[in-house]
């Protein structure tokens, strides 16, 4: 089986020749949310960059001048990591810059210029009728769409849900598309403070700039839900139903999540006093950024930098293991989709020392997919060693099909407009392993990032390699699972379990 490799990866992934579209099941309800607040447009011919400097002091006058006199505009700096926004129209500027003393690293954040180019693809909506939202009735103790949501049961979740919903002490950021928190099954764990636009690489607090403009992406909406849809008597359920959950927009309309932006969305999380992150994306415009490139070295130190203040501040970041079958772990892969906002072109890479960020990051939580029969999705990335957990991603249901009354192999999830739909991807398997860490932490309100992370995989289900991995039946192996049932290369440390996080 090939794997595909969509220009968007995290939004779903399917098998080649399986004829399925993004599946998304749309059910009507709610006003759609307000557009955003537009950012300042910028200079046509400019190119955005960072500039990495000592972190805990303000830039230099030396450096300050030289980046004038490179032609360079401070959008904003991030003091206390030492990562400088520039815009900037000179396409010598970076090579300029990074021969000045104090200065570090330094390297454009995209191959197009100022505003995007292109437009990334983030999947297509496939609608439910009102029918069948009408049909859908609660049971006892559950929300009338719960009884679709087969990866609650698959992590424990409905049983934890018995034990404690969850603290709203505890946010978990939702770094992506956007997120409408006017969606019924989202306002009631809504946190606004810790809520913002962070799209230009400077953060836009004006109210509603989180939310997704009427022609984005549901994506960052559909994974709020999955971690904290209340347990309110109206559509589903979340993994964590009683934490907070905040929007911190980092894609811009076009759909590409650039270094700025996410630079921005973990500063911003680790100075709210966020105790989660969700990152279920990747850095555009490079799939992998190699160290041996200085522009892609300087994203890399710009990201890893941010990741690890919101850690230091007490955020566990847990982010998707990707959508392309990759083996992470193997000494060379094949890069299509680089770079994704101008023109990409194959190159191989060696993943250990080209990294997908924030995914590969150090301390960051790496989550691969299961479906409903609770083996890796059939387009879930894997790797020994680099896969830290595992949890529902969703699958086909002519490779994994889950047992009534559900019917639907995908993720439930919420949608813009009141609205409620399936997706898949390892995109929905990160906010499962977000809301049992959001669990977790409600249930020791004091413990460490680290302590989290520790009892994170000690709480999981151990689960041995799936051998032989033939997940479409056609007698090839699709993926080699490497590793003990302790630790492998499908499922880290096994399966997330919701449960134990509310009783350990």
């Amino acid at each position: 089986m090939t794997a595909p490799h969509p220009r968007r990866r995290r939004a779903l992934a399917i098998p080649a020749g399986m004829a399925m579209a993004t599946a998304l099941a749309l059910l009507p309800g709610v006003p759609a949310a307000a557009a955003d607040v537009p950012s300042a447009p910028a200079d046509a011919a400019s190119l955005s960059y960072v500039v990495n400097v000592r972190p805990g002091h303000a830039p230099s006058a030396q450096v300050k001048r030289a980046i004038a006199e490179a032609g360079g505009t401070i959008v904003t700096s991030y003091d206390r990591i030492g990562v400088i926004v520039v815009h900037a129209a000179d396409p010598g500027f970076a090579e300029a810059v990074r021969t000045v003393r104090g200065v570090q690293s330094a390297g454009a954040t995209r191959t197009a210029p100022l505003p995007s180019a292109a437009t990334a693809d983030m999947g297509t909506p496939q609608v439910l009728g009102a029918r069948e939202v009408a049909a859908a009735e609660a049971t006892a103790g559950q929300d009338p769409l719960q009884k679709y949501q087969w990866d609650l049961p698959a992590i424990k979740a409905d049983k934890a849900h018995e034990k404690s919903l969850g603290s709203p002490e505890v946010t978990v950021a939702v770094i992506d598309t956007g997120v409408d928190d006017t969606h019924p099954d989202i306002a009631p764990n809504f946190d606004r403070a810790a809520s913002v636009n962070c799209v230009s690489g400077k953060p836009d607090t004006t109210d509603g700039a989180w939310r997704p403009g009427a022609a984005e992406s549901p994506h960052g909406t559909h994974v709020a839900g999955e971690i904290a849809a209340a347990k309110n008597g109206v559509g589903m359920t979340g993994v964590a139903p009683g934490v907070k959950v905040s929007g911190i927009k980092v894609s811009n309309p076009d759909g590409f999540f650039y270094t700025e932006a996410v630079v921005c969305g973990f500063m911003w999380a680790a100075e709210h006093g966020v105790e989660v992150t969700n990152n279920s994306y990747y850095t555009d415009p490079w799939y992998f950024n190699c160290k041996d490139d200085p522009d892609q070295k300087a994203l890399v130190e710009a990201v890893t930098r941010a990741s690890r203040y919101a850690e230091k501040k007490g955020a566990v970041n847990v982010a998707a293991a990707g959508n392309e079958n990759y083996d992470l772990a193997a000494d060379a892969i094949t890069d299509p989709s680089s770079p994704n906002d101008t023109t990409p072109s194959d190159r191989v890479v060696d993943p250990s020392e080209c990294y997908d960020i924030p995914t590969q990051l150090p301390g960051v939580v790496t989550v691969a997919a299961t479906g409903a029969k609770g083996i890796k999705s059939s387009f879930s990335n894997h790797g020994l060693g680099v896969i830290d957990i595992a949890a529902p991603g969703g699958d086909s249901t002519a490779y994994q099909k889950p047992e009534p009354p559900a019917d639907n192999g995908l993720i439930l999830g919420t949608l813009p407009g009141g609205k409620w739909g399936y997706m898949a991807g390892t995109s929905m398997a990160s906010p499962h392993v977000a809301g049992v860490a959001a669990l977790i932490r409600s249930t020791h309100p004091h413990a460490s990032p680290a302590t989290v992370k520790s009892l994170l995989y000690a709480q999981a289900d151990a689960t041995p390699c799936t051998t032989p991995y033939d997940i479409d039946g056609d007698g090839e192996t699709d993926a080699v699972c490497e590793g003990t049932a302790e630790r492998n290369g499908f499922y880290g440390h096994g399966i997330a379990d919701a449960l134990d996080a509310v009783t350990k």
